[in-house]
């Protein structure tokens, strides 16, 4: 049998009695806390909806005022979070149990090293890869930091159930705590008073490291070199993982991203791996406690003890130990010097003045770190450095002193304007913006290659957005200096159009030394999104990568160019078949013109938690790229509460991470399960499916006159865009321009009115138009889908968004439209639905959605009725809302609501 997703394995029955449980406790805490006539309504609401009686909950629920509407809506919010965590814990579980076990999964990463070792080239496979998750923030999360370390309080009681069952634990016991975590969440505000800052959701992402990704990849990449090892292949230097970070570098259409910003995100990082470090010495200092009445340490050891200013009298015969505190020192002076940071949970002495030296750079660190390793191999003491040492050693080699790359991003438009200015200002040209293309790049690569003054002047009148970009610039330069060159490595370029949106970033990033004529120390990035950029993407990076000055920048980054791919903002403009088909091609097409430069073409992925943004299982994602356009090398964005989803923990961190190497390992070895021809008729059969498919979508966003009121009043777009959910505006100008409106939004407001529209409209006319052209269409529709992974991961995505929708509620949603013609845009769009389900089910040869993922639907059996409740308590809160109905603590109640579905559905934006 061949390995399955460990997700698929079955841990429904403990998940269905946690359930029971965590209900129970919830309905005794709102008896408790709102009385029995609150909860009587409640479990009325419940058996309706389970029967699917819409109508009747329609009825029921429009009876309730705004003081029960607030209980209730908290209630049906509450309980799909709990079902969440308890299922967190349970794939957690697993996790820790088919690693510490021979149980097989699909994607485990012992397999996977297996299949890599049979390769000539193993070793530089193994050492080579590196996959980086990047953390961003966008506008998704809707749950308060108070919730998560709620969420995570119960998590932990949930994990010792099974101790529980067995009697280890006191049951009465454990069920008090549980309750008062419930009780708790229920009278806690859910949703943010205020809008969060940029500092604020630094300092959230950054919860995620020290109680979960740090121990994750540090353990990951210690058993990865380990599994190397027993095939004979030394991979030392290897990072598999290491992370990326958006926040405090990305200010497109972010006016709250500042140099400030910019700064404190590199300095905030930098402390959370001091600390790591420093409690990781401390556990070092209290263990370590070899004396040399028994052992003998080598004289490297014996030099740093003695430099050491802990002359405790009890610590004369501990020379490691005096050798940590000596370490640790030096390692308190260096954070000193770099954040102006005295840490609190030193073990040095506070009357200890000795003056030490710094660390030059973290590799500094661990030289003298390697001299009490080698020491204590020599003793014999392996698994003293297999316990306590290796994930620091690890750690350092991944996160050195600055814990995260920053990624830098800004418009093309606002790096155009800035290059402009500075041209003016030096007297250059007066007249940039009106140049040609073709003048614009002369221009410029005269600038880049002949002239290495900067463009800016103290004396030159500047414009406060110039003013703004050279700080940050010159911040980024400052980080680089201080903190190493892992801090920022890439400066990503939002809507590139053409080669010269390249060569203004190249001048900005010169004003600073950050790129000159010979190498760049911050990559140009081009981030291509709409299809047409898409299309232009092959011209526009075949004529940039021919330029003399550009190959000695990509041979300064090891012959390496990353582009980066938009998924969100593609899919919004062409629809769901047509992002994910030029996206493919571009990839095999952009691969393909790298490689006849001698460039490595590498691709950060800019998905999001849904599949109209790209979302998806991270696994199916990346083997279903195209063959050869996995370099080694992948990056991908993780956006907001998809992070708490895979990374909340460090078991559900450490799975994700390896379906993540595993995932770009096997894609990078692997060859094509069919011939040539035949994937050129795929190609060939996807372009007219995809044109027609793009066609349908364009007719009604884009053509219907009716379709963008639509969406305005059958959604709760102005309602999610009043949510304190993030620092970044929903929309780049006014809310009701379209081509402004950020795909974020965009794609929450149709998740919570469960039409879920991005992620599948236009595919069942294109594939039903396909089929009815030909018979023998559909037969090799199902081939394609049985033998091409893509195609496989495409459909089955819509598969599960499609089982997600429902559109006996979306008909409620677009009743609140306020005429007949608007309302008439439904009828198109469930049209299109129903035809959708059919051609996908034909296709798949399956009789009902989810077939294949059968624990998601499991999943969402027990979970729907709850959440479907909380829909037509959204959907009247939005008439009373609309109708000046509702006011102060009310106005949570709609918020609530968003909240409380974004869970159920576990992909929000």
């Amino acid at each position: 049998m061949s390995a399955k997703k460990l997700e698929n394995y079955n841990t429904h029955e403990i998940v269905s009695e946690e359930a029971k449980i965590l209900t129970t406790l919830l309905n005794d805490s709102v008896r408790q806390i709102a009385g029995e006539d609150t909860y009587n309504i409640i479990q009325n609401l419940i058996k309706v909806s389970d029967k699917k009686d819409y109508a009747e909950l329609e009825k029921e629920i429009s009876k309730l005022d705004n003081q029960e509407m607030m209980v209730i809506s908290r209630y049906f919010a509450t309980l799909p979070l709990l079902i969440n965590i308890s299922e967190d814990v349970e794939l957690a579980t697993e996790v820790n149990k088919f690693n510490n076990t021979n149980h097989d999964y699909l994607g485990k990463i012992s397999d996977t090293i297996d299949l890599v070792s049979q390769k000539k080239d193993a070793q530089k496979i193994l050492e080579n890869v590196n996959v980086v998750p990047v953390l961003t923030a966008h506008p998704t999360q809707v749950q308060r930091k108070t919730i998560l370390q709620l969420t995570n309080d119960i998590h932990q009681l949930l994990q010792k159930y099974r101790s529980v069952k067995d009697g280890i634990i006191n049951r009465d016991e454990w069920l008090t705590k549980l309750r008062s975590y419930i009780e708790i969440i229920m009278q806690t505000d859910m949703i943010r008073e205020k809008k969060l800052q940029v500092v604020n959701e630094i300092t959230n992402v950054m919860n995620y490291y020290p109680k979960s990704l740090i121990p994750a990849i540090t353990q990951f990449t210690s058993h990865y070199k380990q599994l190397a090892k027993k095939h004979g292949l030394n991979v030392d230097d290897s990072t598999p993982v290491t992370m990326g970070m958006w926040i405090g570098g990305d200010r497109d259409g972010n006016p709250y991203v500042t140099a400030e910003t910019l700064k404190l995100s590199g300095s905030i990082q930098s402390q959370v791996i001091f600390e790591y470090y420093i409690n990781q010495l401390n556990t070092l200092y209290r263990s370590i406690s070899l004396s040399t009445s028994y052992v003998d340490p080598d004289p490297e050891v014996a030099h740093l003890a003695e430099l050491s200013s802990d002359n405790s009298p009890f610590r004369t015969n501990e020379p490691y130990r005096r050798a940590f505190y000596y370490i640790e020192k030096r390692l308190v002076a260096t954070e000193e010097k770099l954040l102006g940071i005295t840490p609190k949970n030193s073990v040095i002495k506070e009357n200890d003045k000795a003056v030490v030296p710094v660390y030059k750079d973290a590799q500094d660190f661990k030289n003298e770190l390697e001299i009490i390793k080698n020491s204590l191999a020599k003793n014999h003491d392996q698994a003293v450095i297999d316990s306590l040492f290796e994930d620091l050693m690890e750690a350092i080699d991944v996160f050195g002193f600055h814990l995260a790359t920053i990624d830098m991003r800004q418009d093309s438009s606002v790096n155009e304007a800035c290059v402009a200015e500075l041209l003016k200002n030096a007297e250059i040209c007066d007249n940039y913006s009106d140049l040609s293309e073709e003048d614009k790049i002369k221009l410029l690569l005269d600038e880049l290659t002949n002239d290495p003054r900067s463009l800016h002047s103290a004396d030159a009148a500047q414009s406060d957005l110039l003013k703004k970009e050279l700080k940050i610039y010159k911040t980024a330069r400052k980080l680089k200096d201080h903190l190493g060159e892992d801090i920022i490595k890439q400066h990503i370029i939002s809507h590139t159009e053409s080669i010269s949106d390249m060569l203004e970033q190249a001048i900005m990033l010169k004003e600073y030394g950050l790129i000159n004529k010979d190498y760049a120390r911050i990559q140009v990035v081009p981030l291509f999104e709409t299809v047409e950029d898409l299309e232009n993407s092959r011209e526009i990076m075949t004529e940039y990568l021919n330029f003399d000055i550009v190959k000695k920048w990509i041979k300064s980054n090891n012959n390496y160019q990353e582009i980066m791919l938009g998924y969100s903002d593609s899919n919004k403009d062409g629809g769901y078949l047509a992002s994910g088909w030029n996206l493919y091609k571009a990839q095999q097409d952009l691969t393909a013109i790298g490689e006849k430069a001698g460039v490595k073409i590498t691709f950060m992925h800019g998905r999001g938690g849904t599949v109209g943004r790209g979302g998806g299982p991270s696994y199916d994602a990346i083997t279903a790229q195209p063959f050869g356009s996995i370099k080694d090398r992948m990056r991908t964005t993780e956006q907001g509460e998809i992070i708490q989803n895979k990374y909340g923990n460090p078991f559900a961190a450490y799975y994700n991470m390896e379906m993540l190497v595993s995932a770009t390992l096997e894609r990078s070895i692997s060859k094509q399960a069919v011939s040539q021809d035949q994937i050129q008729d795929f190609r060939s059969t996807m372009d007219k499916i995809v044109d027609d498919s793009n066609k349908v979508y364009r007719e009604l966003v884009f053509e219907n006159p009716n379709f963008l009121k639509f969406f305005f009043q059958a959604t709760p777009i102005k309602e999610i865009s009043s949510l304190n959910i993030g620092s970044r505006p929903a929309s780049r100008k006014k809310l009701t321009d379209f081509s402004s409106l950020r795909a974020i939004p965009w794609v929450f407001s149709w998740s919570q009115s469960r039409f879920m529209f991005p992620a599948w409209y236009g595919v069942g006319s294109a594939f039903k138009h396909y089929i009815d052209a030909d018979p023998d269409n559909l037969k090799q529709l199902q081939e394609m889908y049985q033998g091409w992974l893509f195609f496989h991961s495409l459909l089955a995505r819509v598969d599960m968004v499609l089982s997600k929708s429902d559109m006996d509620i979306a008909k409620q949603y677009a009743n609140l439209c306020e005429d007949e013609k608007t309302r008439s845009v439904y009828d198109i769009i469930y049209k299109e639905w129903q035809l959708t389900k059919e051609v996908i089910l034909q296709i798949e040869n399956h009789k009902e959605l989810l077939e294949e993922t059968p624990s998601l639907r499991s999943s969402l059996d027990y979970r729907m009725p709850y959440f479907n409740v909380l829909n037509y308590i959204q959907l009247e809160m939005i008439k009373r809302g609309r109708n000046d109905e509702i006011k102060g603590l009310y106005e949570s109640i709609i918020h609530i609501t968003i909240n409380g579905v974004a869970s159920g559905l576990r992909n929000s934006g």
